[in-house]
């Protein structure tokens, strides 16, 4: 009897094994592509923010200096976070709130809805570099058509990306205009609304902002939510837009001879991104580059913690 239950227990045991093992296979893709892409790089980056790194030399430990170096004594810190969470609060809720616009406008045409849908989604194929370079040159603050109609029709013309206060919406709006990724995401799950909940609400009397309150949203609201998470993971890797900006506007494109602080004008338009790619290779302080993306990685974090335990509160329920 006694025979008879190991035997039973050893062959459980050995279909534990096989099951886990059968389990580990499948997993493997994911968990070596866990390992290598993010595992890894996150622990590496938490190591070397102890260390005085330059990447010639071997690390050497510095324990919390550079903890104390980018929060105290780095001066380009500060405005950067400032203007990152400027750029994930603002650029992100005006993008959201247009792509979800321009969705309503797009599923609410009868005739030519096709050609509308590409003229709006046509801007998101741009590339980031050529799209940028047409902005800095149409909101040139001299020669610039957009200024020139400003001041044809008694507007006073801003300067845009040569203007601490105006570089950020400039920004903005090459942001707003690309926005043909959300209109498409939004006009999906607007068509998915049923329309009985619509005919229900109408036959109670419903107007058409309550229509769009408790209907719409509720309904659409995991896709806004979606929209809203995946817009602040781009803002916290703001890099490329905002640098070919302020080469272009500054006159400094990189050639030969000459030299480059990113961040023009006055560090306003300076993103974390961009001082972790200039500490770690321009300056070739690594450790210093980690800290600052370990905190850029907090920040993501948090931003979307912080959503997703508001979800209800923020855009509605859609239970």
């Amino acid at each position: 009897m006694s025979d008879t239950l190991a035997g039973r227990q050893a062959a459980l045991r050995s279909k534990r094994v096989r099951n886990a093992l059968r389990t580990a296979a499948f997993m493997s893709p994911w968990l070596i592509g866990f390992s290598v892409f993010f595992a890894y790089p996150l622990v590496s980056t938490v190591y070397f923010s102890f260390m005085k790194y330059d990447g010639l030399n071997p690390p050497t430990w510095r324990g919390l200096e550079n903890w104390d170096y980018v929060f105290s004594d780095l001066p380009k810190f500060w405005p950067a976070m400032q203007n990152t969470l400027w750029l994930a609060v603002v650029m992100v809720a005006c993008r959201v709130a247009f792509g979800l616009g321009i969705g309503l406008l797009v599923t609410r045409i009868k005739t030519g809805v096709g050609v509308f849908r590409t003229l709006f989604y046509l801007p998101y194929l741009a590339p980031p570099v050529a799209a940028t370079l047409a902005f800095v040159f149409l909101l040139n603050p001299g020669t610039g058509p957009v200024n020139s109609l400003l001041e044809a029709v008694g507007i006073p013309a801003p300067s845009w990306f040569n203007d601490t206060a105006w570089a950020k919406p400039a920004l903005t709006v090459l942001a707003v205009w690309g926005v043909g990724d959300l209109m498409v995401i939004f006009m999906a799950a607007l068509l998915d609304v049923p329309q009985e909940q619509y005919e229900a609400a109408e036959l109670d009397g419903a107007s058409a902002w309550q229509r769009f309150r408790y209907v719409t949203l509720p309904n659409i609201s995991p896709i806004i939510l979606f929209a809203v998470v995946t817009g602040i993971i781009g803002a916290m890797q703001y890099y490329t837009q905002p640098i070919v900006a302020a080469k272009v506007a500054s006159g400094v494109m990189g050639g030969s001879g000459q030299t480059f602080e990113p961040g023009y004008p006055d560090d306003s338009t300076l993103t974390l991104p961009q001082l972790v790619y200039d500490l770690g290779f321009g300056r070739f302080d690594y450790g210093a580059a980690s800290v600052v993306s370990l905190v850029l990685f907090a920040l993501s974090m948090a931003f979307t913690a912080l959503l997703m335990r508001r979800r209800g509160g923020l855009i509605g329920s859609g239970d």
